[in-house]
């Protein structure tokens, strides 16, 4: 279980956010705030995995709060959560140790995919070893963004892209480009463009599979969601 220290000198904004990290599984309430003194009071005594914190409040700017945690060598990461969108302040958030940044107002569904790509980010690099190389480093930072589907590349689709996903997912063991261009209803050819697109976002692992004779095949593995 995840828990979380919610920071929001707003009432009822507090109360807004404590609802929505316990609707989501996986994650709980430590506790509730709303200053930034409090809340480094507060991980004093409690053990807490994440901040979601107000940049803007009342006693002190919320970036000395994420830097003061960094500074005491604590093992919290901080989400942001605010409505300042200066690009100066998404930079200095960067610096001082956010992992994200959820601009206010949002949505529960907003918060809820904010904290779901951080639980994986959690589970990918929570055990105590070796990374095999940068490929999964990768893939572990890459599961805080999740797939931009703005940003598709030119020539490829929402349906498409929605279909192969859905068709990968259905094969617990992963697939190779033409089993998933198969049930997706797309040609090989095409259904290899989509898995290398997800792979290179983080969602989907790429192993190649050896066979008795020629070039291996690659077998594709659903990893994350969207």
């Amino acid at each position: 279980m995840i828990s979380v220290l919610v920071v929001e000198d707003d009432p009822v904004a507090g109360e807004a956010h404590e609802a929505y990290v316990g609707r989501v599984e996986g994650f709980s309430v430590a506790g509730r705030v709303r200053t930034g003194q409090a809340a480094l009071r507060f991980v004093e005594h409690t053990s807490v995995d994440l901040v979601l914190l107000d940049l803007r409040l009342p006693d002190m700017d919320g970036l000395q709060v994420a830097r003061a945690l960094r500074t005491a060598g604590l093992p919290i990461d901080v989400i942001a959560v605010t409505s300042a969108r200066d690009l100066k302040v998404v930079r200095a958030a960067v610096s001082s140790g956010v992992v994200q940044y959820l601009l206010k107002p949002f949505t529960f569904a907003a918060m809820r995919e904010k904290l779901e790509h951080y639980a994986r980010f959690r589970a990918t690099l929570g055990q105590d070893r070796e990374v095999q190389g940068q490929a999964e480093i990768d893939r572990a930072f890459s599961t805080l963004r999740g797939v931009d589907r703005q940003a598709l590349p030119k020539g490829m689709g929402e349906e498409t892209l929605a279909a192969v996903i859905t068709a990968l997912r259905a094969m617990p063991s992963g697939g190779s480009a033409g089993a998933v261009g198969e049930a997706a209803g797309v040609s090989r050819v095409t259904a290899r463009r989509y898995l290398e697109y997800l792979s290179g976002t983080g969602m989907v692992e790429r192993l190649p599979t050896y066979g008795t004779v020629g070039r291996p095949e690659m077998t594709y593995t659903w990893i994350g969601e969207s």
